[in-house]
């Protein structure tokens, strides 16, 4: 572990602490993770839908493995420099391979690894037909994953899809016994009432994360207010795949319809503003100052 992983970890850990409602939005490859770190947000979200939907074109249904989301991990962390969530669905199988998960995922470049209760294979929180394992089987994932970490800021965080199939009192039951296991922070997914979502952060001194997916179950609140009612994460884990598909969707229409695309900036990014995103002038740099000198 590098003391600058260590001291961004930390410092993470600290914002998410002051449940301010930090707005974190997902990415499902390096490109947008640099384009998250260059709209200016201050952490992100490597999401296991998004990686599934854009590299698989496949739905959120349990496709990926550890190797899928520890390689794009990588990835993303050789992009950018800022925190970041990796979705490791249920961690790939029983607590043995959250623990296995967990420690892959750290030396790939994670800041925090979510771990979620549902029976695996798992859908998307938004779908229907889900199913959880038992309280204690999902403990038993968190008391591994927290003795997995090798850095103590490296954040736990324990979602529960029990509201589905249980009700929101048996989500937050769940909620309890997930921070007494040893979860950073707490994530309830898929609340559909406004009124549990207003009072969800008062329930707990853990940290809540709320994930808000467009189109999905849970009504959208503004960040502010979602960060007044004690949010410590406010999640928009698939908004840039969603722009991203609408875009190209768009572009391509055009490109059909008229058989030529122009540099239209309500189109297209510029050729140049592509190579500024990949920092293509720092290879530039790099290729003049490794060089070789005339013989």
């Amino acid at each position: 572990m590098s003391s600058h992983s260590a001291i961004r970890r930390a410092a993470f850990r600290r914002k998410i602490d002051e449940r301010r409602g930090l707005l974190v939005p997902g990415a499902f490859n390096a490109l947008s993770a640099r384009i998250i770190a260059d709209a200016g947000f201050e952490a992100l979200y490597l999401t296991g839908a998004g990686v599934t939907n854009m590299s698989f074109g496949l739905p959120d249904l349990a496709f990926i493995g550890l190797q899928d989301i520890a390689e794009h991990t990588a990835r993303v962390r050789d992009a950018v420099d800022l925190p970041l969530i990796v979705d490791a669905d249920t961690g790939f199988g029983n607590a043995l391979n959250v623990r296995h998960a967990v420690r892959t995922l750290e030396r790939a470049g994670a800041d925090a690894i979510q771990i979620e209760d549902q029976v695996l294979p798992k859908k998307c929180g938004h779908f229907a037909g889900k199913a959880v394992i038992s309280t204690s089987e999902m403990i038993g994932k968190l008391h591994a994953a927290v003795d997995a970490r090798e850095d103590s800021n490296l954040l736990i965080v324990g979602r529960t899809d029990a509201c589905a199939g249980y009700g929101i009192e048996a989500a937050i039951e769940r909620g309890h016994r997930f921070v007494e296991a040893g979860a950073d922070v707490l994530f309830i997914e898929a609340t559909e009432s406004l009124a549990d979502i207003q009072r969800l952060p008062a329930l707990f001194d853990t940290p809540q994360l709320i994930n808000v997916v467009i189109g999905g179950k849970t009504p959208t609140l503004p960040r502010d207010e979602l960060g007044r009612l004690g949010y410590g994460i406010v999640l928009y884990a698939n908004a840039a795949l969603q722009g991203a598909v609408h875009g190209m969707q768009q572009a391509l229409a055009v490109l059909r319809d008229r058989g030529r695309l122009d540099e239209d900036p309500s189109l297209v990014a510029s050729f140049s503003e592509r190579q500024r995103l990949v920092d293509k002038a720092l290879f530039d740099r790099l290729e003049q100052q490794y060089k070789a000198g005339e013989e």
